[in-house]
């Protein structure tokens, strides 16, 4: 007779099974959270209003080549060279790279492995007292068969996210060949900046030693003191220092652009150009949504999906996993006999595996998930702002140091009138020579001033294309190419 079974049992075993039915499947359609990246952007730039320069405004190449609106060949022949040899943009190539290779080792789960085995051994056992013991031989060989079937997604979610870091790497590396080719446009227009004082020294060099022989002509014929030779001699020797004082900027920068375009910084020599590169000109209405293409901005979006797709991988943690399997091969005691039919095997099966108690670890990593998603988030709307800021502060920047500039012709053109007088006065002998040195050095620093004021119009222009992703067209951001 068969003992009665409790009527609770297979109720109990039911509602077992229903409850662990009802958590995969919720388990299951978890998804992690829509990553809100919708920025609000303005409509204008405040810059937009107030200093304009009238006339057309200087159009973007075509090609991408954005620092050829300041239409110097060596500027675009060393930008180019950039892009062929510069190191760290060479580093960062290679980290895109092994961005596509981890997205590689993603999508490879979705196909199943097969491994193939051989072995040979040779074995003795240990006999007891007294009787023999005999070596053996053991051949093996097989195949093993193995698929991880994504029925929870979690290969999916892995492959996105690969992609989006590797997407992120592409944008990184974009990023880092703008800021390389602003780096060295700064830096090249600085230099013929520096030129360009130079040229000023030379010039001031050659007023000052004017008028110290003046000032000792007229001591000699004594109509001069001693008093104001020595304040013209000091001056000259002042300017001469001055010019001297600009060898070692202009060495400096020279050495820098060598290292952008990846020269050794002795052998390299660009020679002292006679002009100064044209300013560019901002057309009267900058979108703001040209921001959105920038290659920081497009590799903070996509570090916030790879975040996003971390949560739904933790997520997936506490369902089990099944593992298809399938092995078969052969074992003898000699090599002859090992594919002979006794001695093959085989086995095909699924697998089941699922961690039932882990001390809080899964939760741990999907709280770490969740906070480092939250983190990406943050990062790129405080990106977002600080690309409005610097796009407003160099659209600024422009607007009033180009009114700036004019203004500081106007006083360039007011200190040459009144060193003029000075020096007529001066020769005239109704003047001091004091009244001379102090117009000459209002005029020279008026003249600085102006180019002073040059290379911050070229700084802020770069700044500004820059800021904008590489210019202020309206093309698309480059995407990875073969993805």
């Amino acid at each position: 007779m068969k003992p009665a079974m409790h009527p609770l049992v297979p109720r109990a075993g039911r509602a077992v099974a229903s409850g662990l039915c009802a958590c995969l499947l919720a388990a299951c359609a978890a998804k992690p959270p829509m990553p809100a990246l919708h920025e609000a952007l303005p409509a204008a730039y405040a810059a937009d209003s107030g200093w304009r320069e009238l006339g057309e405004a200087t159009p973007m190449p075509a090609d991408g080549a954005w620092w050829q609106v300041f239409a110097d060949p060596t500027l675009d022949r060393l930008e180019l060279e950039l892009g062929r040899h510069n190191q760290s943009l060479a580093a960062q190539l290679a980290v895109y790279q092994q961005a596509q290779a981890a997205l590689e080792q993603a999508r490879a789960a979705y196909a199943p492995v097969l491994q193939a085995t051989a072995a040979a051994a040779r074995s003795r056992s240990l006999a007891p007292q007294g009787a023999g013991a005999s070596a053996q031989n053991t051949f093996s060989a097989g195949l093993q068969a193995s698929w991880e079937p994504d029925l929870w997604g979690s290969v999916r979610l892995q492959v996105e996210q690969g992609r989006a870091r590797a997407q992120a790497s592409h944008s990184t590396l974009r990023y880092t060949r703008l800021s390389l080719q602003a780096s060295l446009a700064s830096t090249y227009l600085q230099l013929r900046t520096v030129d360009a004082q130079a040229r000023l020294a030379d010039a001031t060099v050659g007023a000052y030693a004017r008028a110290l022989q003046l000032t000792r002509s007229r001591y000699r014929a004594g109509v001069d003191t001693a008093a104001n030779v020595a304040q013209a001699r000091t001056q000259l020797l002042q300017a001469q220092t001055t010019r001297t004082d600009l060898q070692v900027t202009r060495r400096q920068l020279q050495d820098a652009i060598a290292v952008l375009v990846g020269q050794p910084a002795p052998g390299f020599v660009l020679a002292p150009d006679g002009e100064l590169p044209p300013v560019p000109r901002v057309p009267p209405g900058v979108p703001a949504g040209l921001l959105l293409r920038r290659p920081d901005l497009a590799a903070a979006s996509q570090q916030v999906l790879a975040a996003n797709a971390q949560i739904g991988i933790d997520q997936r943690a506490w369902l089990p996993t099944i593992t298809l399997g399938a092995s078969a091969g052969a074992q003898a005691a000699t090599l002859a006999r090992l594919f002979s039919a006794p001695t093959l095997y085989w086995s095909l099966g699924p697998s089941l595996a699922a961690t039932l108690f882990d001390g809080g670890l899964r939760s741990a990593k999907l709280a770490t998930s969740r906070a480092a998603y939250r983190q990406t988030v943050a990062e790129y709307r405080q990106d977002v702002l600080q690309a409005m800021q610097q796009v407003q502060d160099n659209l600024y920047a422009q607007s009033i140091l180009r009114h700036e500039a004019r203004q500081q012709e106007q006083v360039v053109q007011a200190a040459e009138v009144s060193l003029r007088l000075a020096l007529n006065q001066y020769k005239a002998g109704t003047a001091d020579y004091l009244g001379v040195i102090t117009a000459q050095t209002t005029a020279t620093s008026a003249r600085n001033a102006v180019l002073t004021l040059r290379n911050r119009r070229y700084a802020a222009a770069v700044n500004l294309i820059a800021a904008l992703g590489g210019s202020w067209g309206g093309e698309q951001a480059a995407s990875p190419p073969g993805r």
